[in-house]
């Protein structure tokens, strides 16, 4: 195990939560909020300390890493990083107990939105940042880890082969990405602001938005969001977060989007249909299009009430998921497809023997694998398995089971508790720590996907 080449790429993790940390210090001092400047003090110094130890433990150690090793790298990235920022939480006045403060932490670096504090108009506002920023850094990370690790040949269960080309070089790439991510962070901020959002809520939200997460900087949407044409642009901000984050960037370099982006086609045209079948079911207005886009990019920002009677339905949407490019999380509209055209296939092998089968994915030039479809079906089936384990954990903290299901469902894609759903205003902050500690466990996995922690126990434990 190449446990200093580890170290290396690890501090590079912790750099950024010292600047975030800084900033937060600037703002403290700007505005006088002296009272909780010590904490992002405290945040500066152990991220500098402890990215500058690891820097210096790794720094002549050879740097290319296995994909197993690069997956633990993801893991120990998920946890110190949540450790770095759940300092704030933990030394704030507000008696957060370390366990809460890393279960927020967690929450806002997978963007799960899960959050211990009920009443977020009495926190500090420098916490609120924080918050949202968590959610920002956590973002762009997993951006990096879909190029940098997921995209690894040796075993592709992201797929993302099937949506990216990996062409370039792969520093430049990743440059590309944080430029792009910055760009477009502050374009929905500017949006929000330029329709007469509060500046205050245009920064929180549009980091929300970017990272498909969940944190908002009030207890409720529709005290930010409540013109018609506030809520077209918060539309088209979670489409930003929906489809694959390289479509703009191909926009400007006149690619063919046709040939590039037939997934998002096809997500766009599932959008469109799920809004159909709601508005069939008389069902109507601009609430319902952002319910179904925000399950669809697994955001869970909603402006719909308890009393839809389509939570159900919102929630199997989450499933899903968005691109295999981009902060979303769920089972994917790609995989879904392949098992479901696979599936067709053999079916029509069956009735007809001779028949000529189109394995081609999206009648594009790109053909579904044994491989493709043997991922598809592990990861459809990992997920199965998680969501009985996690739902089972729950009912022992005296959770009723369609709040556990709802809740163990919301986890695994990443998703925040939500009136949409029928199922908000959840004390985190007071459930058992087995439940809290699960949760924390598998709102990473809903990030990277069981899969992988089954080829870490492999390579870790089952050596030959």
């Amino acid at each position: 195990m190449n446990y200093k080449g580890i170290s290396f790429y690890l501090s590079l993790f912790c750099f950024p939560i010292s600047i975030l940390a800084f900033l937060n210090i600037l703002y403290s001092s700007y505005f006088d909020y002296f009272l909780s400047i010590n904490s992002y003090v405290i945040t500066l110094i152990v991220s500098l300390v402890a990215g500058s130890s690891l820097f210096l433990t790794g720094r002549k150690s050879k740097k290319k890493l296995s994909f197993i090793e690069q997956l633990i790298l993801v893991i120990l990235i998920y946890l110190l990083v949540s450790f770095l920022i759940a300092l704030p939480f933990y030394l704030s006045n507000y008696q957060v107990t370390f366990i809460n403060a890393i279960f927020e932490s967690i929450s806002g670096l997978t963007g799960t939105g899960f959050s211990i504090f009920l009443n977020i108009k009495y926190l500090d506002p420098t916490l609120i940042i924080w918050r949202s920023s968590s959610q920002w850094i956590g973002g762009l990370y997993f951006l990096f880890f879909l190029i940098f690790i997921f995209s690894n040949k040796q075993f592709n269960y992201k797929m993302t082969n099937l949506t990216f080309s990996g062409e370039g070089n792969i520093k430049e790439l990743l440059l590309k990405i944080f430029i792009l991510y910055v760009v477009l962070s502050f374009f929905i901020f500017l949006l929000l602001n330029i329709f007469d959002v509060r500046m205050f809520n245009s920064l929180n939200l549009s980091m929300s938005l970017i990272s498909s997460g969940g944190f908002l900087p009030t207890n409720s949407l529709d005290k930010i969001i409540q013109t018609n044409t506030q809520k077209i642009v918060f539309i088209f901000s979670l489409l930003i977060s929906l489809l694959n984050f390289f479509i703009i960037l191909n926009i400007f370099e006149k690619k063919t989007m046709r040939r590039e982006h037939k997934e998002d086609f096809y997500l766009l045209s599932l959008s469109i249909i799920l809004i159909l079948l709601v508005y069939l079911n008389n069902y109507s207005g601009i609430d319902v299009i952002i319910g179904v886009f925000s399950s669809l990019s697994n955001s869970g920002l909603s402006l719909l009430d308890s009393n839809n009677n389509l939570s159900l339905y919102f929630l199997l949407i989450t499933l899903v998921g968005g691109s295999l490019i981009s902060n979303t999380s769920g089972i994917k509209f790609l995989r879904i497809y392949i098992l479901l055209k696979s599936a067709s296939s053999e079916i029509t092998k069956l009735i007809s023997p001779n028949s000529i089968i189109n394995k081609n994915i999206f009648n594009s030039e790109r053909k579904i694998t044994n491989e493709n479809i043997t991922i598809s079906f592990l990861i459809f089936i990992s997920f199965i398995i998680s969501l009985f384990v996690l739902c089972s954990i729950l009912i022992f903290d005296n959770i009723s089971f369609e709040k556990s299901f709802k809740l163990s469902i919301l986890t695994l894609t990443n998703t925040m508790t939500s009136s949409m759903f029928g199922i908000e205003n959840i004390d985190f902050a007071n459930l058992l720590t087995s439940s809290k500690l699960s949760l924390i466990m598998f709102m990473i996995i809903g990030k990277i996907e069981l899969i992988s922690i089954f080829l870490i126990i492999k390579k870790l434990f089952l050596k030959d």
